[in-house]
């Protein structure tokens, strides 16, 4: 049986004629397969939709450092309720994977200075269009 992806998230850059500037933009998409195989099932809703607020936020590496409120924010929910979301994501694992890792950063006063996200290329999940590798 051939493995499809489940997931992507991928860039498109346009080059704008009229204004003459270069825009990148960031899509996750979501093939059927995810819904077949059973991921759409198990993720839940909130672990979606908190996975795709996340991804919006990332680079080619899959990396990103969006603040808690801001993550609030795009999901109109309060800075309380992201944070617990982003824990239940963080601990949510599909096949026995973790999707997403928070890694806090600290500056050299050793204060917290921000989490980094990292949108993880696990079994099934692409990112940017590659396939996914086991970890």
């Amino acid at each position: 049986m051939t493995e499809h992806n489940l997931v992507s998230i991928e860039t498109q850059s346009e080059y704008s004629v009229t204004t003459g500037r270069r825009e990148t933009r960031i899509f996750v998409k979501m093939y059927v397969d995810a819904v077949h195989s059973g991921l759409l099932a198990d993720i839940g809703d909130e672990n979606w939709r908190t996975l795709c607020v996340i991804a919006a936020f990332m680079d080619e590496r899959g990396e990103c450092y969006p603040t808690q409120e801001l993550i609030a924010h795009r999901l109109g929910v309060s800075r309380e309720t992201a944070g617990r979301r982003i824990k239940r994501l963080l601990a949510y694992r599909w096949q026995g994977r973790e999707v997403i890792r928070a890694v806090k950063e600290r500056d050299a006063g050793g204060r917290w200075r921000t989490t980094r996200y990292t949108v993880l290329p696990i079994s099934h999940l692409a990112i940017f269009g590659g396939e996914g590798v086991a970890m």
